[in-house]
């Protein structure tokens, strides 16, 4: 998940288009909560807790 959140930075960074890098900068921002959330619950079920949400 990390690297696409990258991914979509870097499309962002790239986008002639303010609309297309706008978009894209906001799909990287949703992609990084996305992907702490699973880091998150991965290390509750290491630990033994249940993930909060």
């Amino acid at each position: 998940m990390r690297d696409m959140q990258e991914h979509g930075e870097s499309i962002s960074d790239l986008a002639t288009n303010l609309q297309k890098r706008e978009l894209f900068a906001r799909l990287a921002d949703h992609l990084s909560v996305l992907a702490s959330d699973v880091e998150r619950a991965i290390a509750a079920t290491a630990s033994g807790t249940k993930s909060e949400r």
